[in-house]
């Protein structure tokens, strides 16, 4: 269960105080909550920010698209007992409660519009910069390129955006294909799944095949799990196609 990416040190930031403005508990583990944008925020979409309470600091990749007005992000809990620090804060707080932001977004994990295919994989809250460059894609009616998204997780519900994203690819075929995919699909909390079944990373192979991807055409993404991205790296690396990565660690 990852959550944000990392971890800052011996910095005094200039911070800005912002309101919960709406959460939505999706499992036990899993919110998506919106937050004001503070005036003159701007963004890349795939960027992320970085939240505070109490003085603790970590780094959230963002949902939404840089044409909207609130800040959208899908977080995943690191219980206490798990080395959890800043997530347990967050699951305290309601709406109307304050959360610190720095007033700079940062990251190079965005859009390269220089290869008309882009072969995006994720595990579970790692789809979230994935989200913000659709959105913002499709918003701005560009066209010329193809989104492939391959999210993994271990229970359906934990997909989350499953229906947005099955949603663009339906209403826009010729732009977004959005395949889900569950590693333990025999559970019961899975019963009645009829998608696709294994992990993301190992199914990047087929569904670069599927999609009729090269190396001089594409550009893999991996967002997430540390594990997930250095397995696609294996396995996508010494066939040509350029990889970028952004790591969610199990820790906050």
């Amino acid at each position: 269960m990852e959550t944000s990416t990392k971890t800052f040190k011996n910095v005094t930031p200039k911070l800005v105080q912002v309101k919960v403005l709406k959460r939505l508990d999706t499992t036990q583990e899993l919110l998506k909550m919106w937050i004001e944008r503070p005036p003159g925020f701007t963004f890349k979409a795939g960027q992320y920010c970085t939240l505070g309470i109490d003085g603790i600091e970590r780094a959230y990749s963002i949902v939404s698209a840089p044409y909207e007005s609130d800040l959208e992000l899908f977080v995943e809990l690191v219980p206490l007992a798990q080395g959890g620090v800043l997530t347990p804060k967050i699951w305290e707080l309601r709406e109307g409660d304050s959360i610190s932001i720095r007033p700079r977004a940062k990251g190079i994990f965005v859009f390269k519009p220089e290869k008309p295919k882009h072969l995006m994989v994720a595990t579970v809250t790692g789809v979230a910069p994935y989200i913000s460059i659709v959105r913002q894609y499709l918003h701005d009616r560009q066209s010329g390129h193809r989104f492939y998204i391959l999210q993994g997780a271990s229970y359906h519900d934990e997909l989350t955006y499953d229906g947005e994203l099955a949603g663009y690819a339906m209403q826009h075929p010729d732009v977004v294909a959005y395949v889900p995919t569950l590693s333990r699909p025999g559970e019961k909390r899975n019963n009645g799944w009829a998608g696709a079944t294994g992990r993301a990373n190992a199914l990047v192979e087929k569904y670069a095949e599927t999609f009729a991807c090269a190396p001089e055409d594409t550009i893999v993404y991996a967002c997430g799990h540390p594990g997930m991205i250095e397995d696609v790296k294996a396995r996508m690396l010494p066939k040509g196609y350029q990889v970028v990565e952004e790591r969610f660690w199990k820790e906050d």
